[in-house]
């Protein structure tokens, strides 16, 4: 007669395996139970304060509410005041190269540098001059155009 196939090690494993697919069955079935998966509505919703702040019972209709126009509220950087300034600016040529065409004007107010080319001047003007300019924005900044000697 032949020998069984079935050992008692193959047995026991087979129990364990039983055992463990016994367990899981069961706990699902307690989660299952115990889920609020498709739970009431009122549960679900959440309601905002006048604060801001998260709460889960509903605002109380009595207080009263403040009226806000949404024009009044600033996103971002608020917007500078109009503010007329004198689009000509005095100032005093710091350096000009002559055979490059170009230089820099000290501005008397702010003390600020700005680029000049000899295509912007419209008088002839040296080192040390004083003079009168309006601002471009340029490639690199601001430059100076319509200079004119003081």
């Amino acid at each position: 007669m032949a020998k069984s196939q079935e050992t008692f090690n193959k047995k026991e494993k087979e129990k364990k395996r039983l055992k463990k697919r016994q367990d899981k069955l069961l706990k699902k079935q307690e989660r299952k139970e115990n889920s609020n998966k498709g739970g009431d509505f009122e549960d679900m919703l959440a309601y905002v304060d006048e604060y801001g702040n998260i709460s889960d019972t509903p605002p109380d209709p009595t207080v009263k509410k403040k009226v806000i126009k949404a024009e009044n509220i600033e996103l971002g950087v608020p917007k500078r005041e109009a503010v007329e300034e004198d689009p000509i600016k005095k100032g005093k040529i710091e350096f000009f190269n002559d055979s490059k065409g170009y230089g820099f004007i000290k501005e008397n107010e702010t003390n600020e540098k700005y680029f000049v080319h000899i295509n912007g001047m419209v008088d002839e003007c040296l080192e040390g001059d004083k003079v009168e300019f309006e601002l471009e924005r340029g490639m690199k900044g601001m430059n100076a155009v319509n200079v004119k000697k003081v």
